[in-house]
This record gives structure tokens, C-alpha cells and sequence, in this order.
């Protein structure tokens, strides 16, 4: 697990996703238990040696550098959706600006991102914060994806870190995408209504959370 954290760390920093010693990843090691990267290190330089052990409260167990210093907003999460395994924080340049824009990506034009990803946009509080913590946590009931104002993307995952990462690479390439799009100066192809009940069935079997299905998640 501590060899996967710095793989896909790597694979951020290798897709600029995350700057200088910015963005963290954690995974839930044991029902009361969270493995997350170290604070002030580049995510494209960790070694195992480096990742440190943490309680749901954020108590540091283990580890010889300090936890990341944005834990409460990963543990909030956890704690709020027992059954999230992993969650994973970036600042990749398209979504966030996105979120500096206050905008979403419009639904619809995607396949994969009508798939896997429901998306919000959570007002900003200064990172590493308890009110950024309890903001990101109350969202996540009906959303993988939360677009933070003015500071990045954090994505879960009820299945693996892998799947988490996934969720943010999804994001970021559907912001992309669009802003491509709309600079070709055609009316943009939609789904069609009933294509999209399809995906969202599909997003219920693949436990996608989704606000339109809340009860169900």
C-alpha cells in the first residue's frame, strides 16, 4: 500500500496535478486506522519510508516526518462515508480553474465522467482547516468529486486508491475536454435524455454516489 501511495503520487506530480509539495492522498488501512502522505514532501519524490499512520481523530501513531498538514479534509470524509477506502487531493490546472471560475463542467458531454464521477463545488476555506474539513465531509453523502474554490480537487473512492485517482484524472480530463470543445466554435453534441438514464443506471451498479439517488447510496 505505502509502495501504491507513491506510485500514483508520482503520477501526479508526472501529469502536473499536483505543485511544488501540494496535494495528498490517504487510505483506510483499518476500520479506525488512515495511511496518508507526509507534509512539506513533493508527491513525485516519496518513498515508502516517508508515509505516515494516523487515527480518524488525526493522532499521528507512526511515521518519522508530520502528516500531511490537510488530514482533517480526508478524514472527514472517512469518517463521514464508512464505506469510503481512499481518498486523493490534487490541484490539476483545469479543474481548478474551473473552481476558481465557480463553474462546473456541464454534464452530458462525457460518457466516462457520467459514469464514475459526481461532481460539486464546496466554497472555499483556508486548507488544513476543521471548517474545510466539515464542508467537504457534508458533501460527500451524494458526490465523489468536490471541487474546492480557489484550491483544488479531492476525489473517493469506496474501492481503492487506484479508483479514487481515477476520479480525479476523470474530472480533469472532462474540464479539459470542454474548454477544448467550445473553442471550436460548434454547438456542443449532448447526450440524449434517454442515453443518460442509461449511464445513470449504470452509475447505480457501479455505486456511484449520486444526489438523484441519495436513499440508495
Amino acid at each position: 500500500m505505502k509502495r501504491q501511495i507513491c506510485d500514483i503520487g508520482r503520477r501526479m506530480w508526472q501529469r502536473s496535478y499536483v505543485d511544488g509539495n501540494g496535494g495528498n492522498l490517504a487510505v483506510r488501512v483499518a476500520p479506525n486506522l488512515v495511511l496518508c502522505t507526509p507534509t512539506m514532501v513533493s508527491k513525485g519524490f516519496m518513498e515508502p519510508s516517508d508515509l505516515c499512520l494516523v487515527d480518524l481523530d488525526g493522532r499521528q501513531l507512526a511515521g518519522t516526518g508530520r502528516r500531511t498538514s490537510e488530514i482533517l479534509m480526508h478524514l472527514g470524509i472517512l469518517k463521514r462515508q464508512p464505506r469510503a477506502q481512499a481518498t486523493v487531493h490534487g490541484h490539476p490546472p483545469y479543474g481548478t480553474a474551473f473552481g476558481i471560475a465557480g463553474l462546473l463542467p456541464p454534464t452530458g458531454l462525457v460518457s466516462e465522467y457520467e459514469l464514475f464521477v459526481s461532481a460539486v463545488i464546496a466554497p472555499y476555506h483556508t486548507p488544513g482547516t476543521s471548517e474545510l474539513g466539515d464542508e467537504v465531509a457534508s458533501l460527500a453523502q451524494g458526490h465523489n468529486t468536490i471541487l474546492m474554490a480557489n484550491h483544488g480537487v479531492v476525489s473517493w473512492s469506496q474501492n481503492h486508491l487506484e479508483d479514487a485517482y481515477f476520479k480525479l484524472e476523470i474530472f480533469e480530463a472532462c474540464c479539459q475536454t470542454y474548454l477544448i470543445a467550445i473553442q471550436l466554435n460548434r454547438e456542443l453534441s449532448l447526450i440524449s435524455g434517454g442515453h443518460l438514464q442509461q449511464l445513470l443506471e449504470l452509475r447505480r451498479r457501479f455505486g456511484v454516489p449520486d444526489p438523484r439517488m441519495i436513499s440508495e447510496v
